[in-house]
């Protein structure tokens, strides 16, 4: 199967090399990876992801050493 689409990217003059082609591939591509992270929400603290803010209290031990600061 062949579909007909449009190029992506047209050479108007001039011929580029495969590593050339190769390295602006790569440039077009993590530019429009860092587009579409900028487009997702941010939380309050900067993270792109929700952090708990408590103590999960089955992850504390239940021995607490009498000199620590605590």
């Amino acid at each position: 199967m062949t579909s007909a689409t449009a190029p992506m990217v047209q050479i108007v003059k001039g011929e580029l090399a495969d590593d050339e082609l190769a390295a602006l591939t790569a440039v077009l591509m993590a530019r429009a990876a860092a587009a579409q992270r900028a487009e997702q929400p941010r939380f309050a603290h900067g993270s792109r992801h929700p952090q708990a803010r408590w103590r999960r209290l089955e992850r504390v031990s239940s021995y607490r050493n009498p000199v620590s600061w605590r």
